[in-house]
């Protein structure tokens, strides 16, 4: 098997399509604001294309790379930079960084999209603010676009979403059969949920999202928190935008604190 064709089969395994071209992983970079004064982390830096670059813009990178193959290389491509902390790690198992400030650019692994986005917004060591590279159609998912969904309401109270960068096809190797865009998220200064309070908000929304209502609010307690959220007693669940959710969830607290 030639080289190209391993490389390749590597990617599929990993659901991770390179960006390669350094003009337009410039391009894409532009749409963000890091800086000389940010330290930065990179999830599955792959060949170094895009490290190459955050070395030179930002004052630190982190970068988590699951292939040892990968890792020895990038190793050796960046062994006269002081500004990398490079780990051979799977990035889900690994602890994110204990500092106060820091920031993420990636293009992740599209199969653990769900499992990275989670570990970073829900995390102690959460970041400021990160831009990630994913398919259209799981951005839409964290985003809640069309609809909220149980992943934008377990994120919306703790940061602001929106799509930064629509990528071409071509701009990746291998060629994705999706649409790419890159996805940015920015913690809010003051959170919709308090942090003691956030399980059991999770708890709230998985609960009334798979059991109903009926699960979490008398005949009673469900009228009343319908009226102040203003919403209709019988509306769909899917119909119910997020501050909806906010204002039935404080009924939810407010009736279990009696």
């Amino acid at each position: 098997m030639s080289k190209n064709r391993k490389e390749i089969n590597n990617c599929i395994k990993m659901s991770q399509n390179f960006l390669t071209s350094r003009f337009k992983i410039n391009n894409c970079i532009t749409k963000t604001n890091l800086s000389r004064n940010d330290i930065v982390l990179e999830i599955g830096p792959g060949k170094g294309h895009i490290t190459d670059i955050l070395l030179n813009k930002c004052s630190l990178v982190y970068a988590v790379e699951l292939d040892f193959n990968l890792y020895n290389q990038l190793q050796n491509k960046f062994k006269n930079k002081n500004n990398l902390k490079l780990y051979h790690h799977d990035f889900l198992n690994w602890q994110l960084p204990n500092i106060d400030k820091y920031k993420v650019f990636s293009n992740i692994p599209f199969n653990s999209t769900t499992e990275i986005v989670d570990k970073l917004t829900k995390g102690k060591y959460s970041p400021e603010e990160m831009w990630l590279i994913m398919e259209k159609g799981a951005s839409k998912r964290f985003i809640g676009s069309s609809k909220e969904s149980l992943k934008s309401l377990e994120i919306k109270p703790f940061f602001e979403m929106d799509i930064a960068y629509y990528f071409q096809k071509d701009d990746f190797h291998p060629k994705p059969k999706v649409d790419i865009v890159l996805v940015h998220f920015k913690k809010k200064d003051v959170t919709d949920i308090k942090e003691v309070d956030k399980n059991n908000y999770f708890n709230f929304i998985k609960t009334v999202r798979t059991y109903g209502f009926e699960k979490v609010f008398t005949k009673n307690q469900l009228s009343r928190a319908c009226m102040i959220a203003g919403l209709k007693r019988d509306i769909a669940l899917n119909h119910i935008k997020y501050a909806h959710w906010i204002s039935l969830y404080e009924s939810y607290k407010y009736f279990n604190a009696k």
